[in-house]
């Protein structure tokens, strides 16, 4: 899901000669370990509802705890990788990893459950970009390294894939909390292959940490989606969302300007003046945006709205992940072959085509045959996108600079990543919200029904009376709240959609007639 590249040079202190077999093992176990812990969540949204009754936003922090670390710090990960070794940033993540989803097993309410998803994240943040960083320090061309993306982009989503088959055994025949004991055990064999197999790497020289630039990033950051996913539960006029808002912009722009001072920025903003390089780092938080957004609302669809089993709907993020592996051959053979740019706007029109289709779904539509065509094409999407993305990033700039270009635009990847639940969230449950409101006060329910299902709504919003018992009171518009929600969450994938389409002509108009940069050799 993100990476910090680094290519080889003569400054690397302990880059390999060549890829090490058993790094390679050990990087593609911990990435496919590291997305089977952001998916897995996604497939447990309904029996979350089911058995700790989140309410309002609470659902989707769940989410964004294990997401926000990922976004926040990985481009530090980075550097603490290239100072001190990217071995002990691979075995300290999935231990961290371990503790996290152990946590998260034993978790008695929801509030705990955020704690254990935040560290795992944390986990998580140090394992993506020391992955990648690790494999490709011993590639040694354009081509070479396309490879080695292709296949750690394979294998992350393989964790994708795995992970709501996973969910789905678990919280199916089991319970939720074993899906997180299973991810524990995985991420200590992960620990154990690591200290066996690969093989350390760094690049100290010209790195040091830029404490200024994490500080400001991490509070601007956080202060962001914090308001975008509080504002339907707390009113978008309410004091802390508005005092979040003002954080987000003054905390952005000091990290602007702590980074025009730092002597070793954490992100170098002048490579924001390479167009092609702006404009893929803007397709990258849009496109990613767009792809969890739809996972995300796929996933409450299936999950707290119509209460399909997790084994069920665990085949909708097969199609929406699994069909990465799957391309894999191809996927490499064209970002070898093509310019990444025109695979990325393949990519990106096959996921707005995908979300158009899901947006006319009816609520009523329980079918998994109907979610076929829709997944699949945002699935086909992803796996043409998500590696022509960091593609497309890296060789539009000098070679000098392809570890940060590439660090950079996986951070901004990643906070795609994270906006696509806050944001997809935040406008469902605000149009379901209004929806059920109005129709609840204009429907012939009883007096006793409507007060009853008004004051479920108002402590947790329509997922809350959708959840009800249908025998209770409040039960009886039960099936008023389903239909607001589907409106809501139909609207996300229209929002997605759209995002997505616009990101594909951001593609073609903005990157039109644009040359790469040409094959060169790593130096020895």
């Amino acid at each position: 899901m993100s990476a910090t590249t680094r290519t080889r040079s003569s400054s690397d202190a302990t880059a390999p000669t060549h890829l090490v077999p058993g790094t390679l093992i050990a990087c593609c176990m911990v990435v496919c370990l590291a997305q089977i812990g952001v998916a897995i969540p996604a497939t447990l949204n309904g029996l979350f509802q089911e058995h700790l009754h989140p309410i309002g936003s609470q659902l989707t922090w769940i989410s964004d705890a294990f997401l926000l670390p990922i976004s926040v710090l990985e481009l530090t990960f980075g550097v603490l990788g290239d100072l001190f070794g990217r071995k002990r940033l691979l075995i300290g993540g999935t231990l961290l990893m371990a503790a996290g989803e152990t946590v998260s097993a034993t978790a008695g309410g929801v509030h705990m459950l955020w704690v254990g998803q935040a560290l795992a994240g944390l986990g998580a943040a140090a394992l993506f970009p020391t992955s990648l960083a690790m494999v490709v320090a011993g590639t040694r061309s354009h081509g070479d390294r396309a490879k080695v993306i292709a296949l750690w982009a394979a294998f992350l989503s393989t964790g994708g894939a795995l992970a709501p088959v996973l969910g789905g055994l678990t919280g199916n025949y089991g319970s939720w909390r074993w899906s997180f004991v299973v991810v524990a055990i995985l991420a200590l064999i992960a620990a154990l292959v690591s200290q066996l197999l690969a093989h350390d790497s760094s690049s100290p020289q010209g790195r040091s940490l830029d404490i200024g630039g994490q500080i400001t990033i991490g509070v601007g950051l956080f202060a962001l989606l914090y308001a975008v996913i509080q504002g339907p539960t707390d009113g978008w006029g309410s004091t802390p969302v508005l005092v979040a808002f003002v954080l987000a912009a003054a905390f952005l722009a000091l990290f602007v300007i702590a980074e025009q001072r730092a002597a070793s920025p954490l992100l170098r903003l002048d490579l924001f003046t390479n167009r092609a390089f702006a404009v893929s780092s803007a397709v990258a938080v849009v496109g990613m945006f767009s792809f969890l957004g739809t996972a995300y609302a796929t996933s409450i669809r299936l999950g707290p709205i119509q209460h399909q089993s997790p084994l069920r709907t665990s085949v909708a993020f097969l199609l929406l992940n699994g069909l990465t592996l799957l391309l894999t051959p191809l996927t490499s053979r064209l970002l070898a072959r093509l310019p990444a740019r025109g695979l990325l706007a393949l990519g990106l029109i096959l996921i707005a085509a995908g979300d158009f289709v899901a947006a006319t779904l009816s609520v009523d539509d329980r079918a998994l045959t109907s979610l076929v065509l829709p997944l699949g094409l945002v699935g086909v999407g992803f796996a043409f996108t998500v590696s022509s993305i960091t593609a497309t990033a890296v060789n539009t700039v000098p070679t000098s600079l392809e570890g940060m270009a590439s660090a950079t635009t996986n951070q901004l990847r990643d906070f795609g990543f994270t906006l696509g639940p806050a944001v997809i969230g935040a406008i469902a449950l605000s149009q379901a919200a209004a929806r059920f409101n109005t129709d609840l006060a204009h429907s012939a329910l009883p007096a006793a029904s409507k007060s009853a299902a008004d004051a479920v709504a108002s402590a947790g919003g329509p997922l809350a009376v959708n959840s009800v018992p249908a025998a209770s009171p409040p039960g009886a518009a039960r099936s008023l709240a389903e239909q607001a929600l589907g409106h809501g969450y139909s609207l996300g994938y229209l929002v997605c959609g759209c995002a997505a389409l616009a990101a594909c002509l951001l593609v073609a108009l903005a990157l039109r007639g644009h040359h790469t940069q040409p094959e060169q050799p790593v130096a020895d």
